[in-house]
């Protein structure tokens, strides 16, 4: 497999293939960076921080991490960018590298094996209807609607949308990110789910007894 160097902007967000990340970069070392890869046309990595800050300091990245695409950028007067970042595809990190302001790492390509099998498709078809209850039980909590018709139906992009649209903590995402296979990510998924459906619908209970209790008399 092939391996090449890489920026990377280590994050305490994770990033998905197919995720859109706005960033707000006032960094001199990433203003550097994101400059560089506009100049020269390049990707660089996202990854979830395993350990040190995300600001001010060195940080330690997870080894497996995502391509990130610059699609928009808005520069400001005093040197700032926000950026709109699409996630590509994820790497494995084989190697880290301390020559430069910002962090580089020699990376290599980490596709998710078997996206295509039965037992991948099964999952997916499993896992559909979770993310729509989980999305409509999520809309009725925060008085939106969300639409969870248009899922996708390869295994591997509604694995990935199911992560990204998951309000869990950003260690539980980092691990789906890890997955090696779409069958151990699907069925991940599905147990997560699970439990978040369990979750939100029992919040919502509460939430509407604690309503029914304030406005009946006494």
């Amino acid at each position: 497999m092939t391996a090449l160097r890489l920026p990377l902007f280590p994050l305490n967000t994770v990033l998905f293939p197919g995720m859109v990340l706005p960033l707000h970069v006032f960094e001199p070392r990433y203003r550097e960076m994101i400059n560089r890869c506009l100049d020269e046309h390049l990707p660089f990595g996202v990854a979830y921080i395993e350990s040190g800050p995300e600001v001010g300091g060195p940080a330690q990245p997870h080894p497996i991490g995502t391509y990130g695409l610059i699609q928009n950028v808005e520069r400001l007067p005093d040197g700032c960018l926000n950026i709109e970042v699409v996630g590509q595809e994820r790497f494995r990190i084989v190697a880290l590298h301390h020559d430069k302001s910002y962090l580089c790492g020699t990376v290599e390509r980490y596709p998710l094996d078997a996206v295509s099998s039965a037992r991948a498709v099964a999952l997916g078809h499993a896992l559909r209807p979770w993310v729509h209850r989980y999305l409509k039980i999520l809309g009725e909590s925060a008085n939106v609607a969300l639409d969870s018709q248009a899922l996708p139906d390869e295994p591997a992009a509604l694995g990935y949308l199911a992560a990204i649209v998951a309000q869990i903590p950003m260690a539980e995402k980092q691990a789906l990110l890890a997955c090696s296979s779409a069958v151990e990510l699907l069925a991940r998924e599905r147990t997560l789910y699970r439990r978040e459906v369990s979750l939100l619908r029992t919040l919502l209970q509460h939430r509407d007894a604690d309503t029914t209790t304030d406005i009946c008399p006494n």
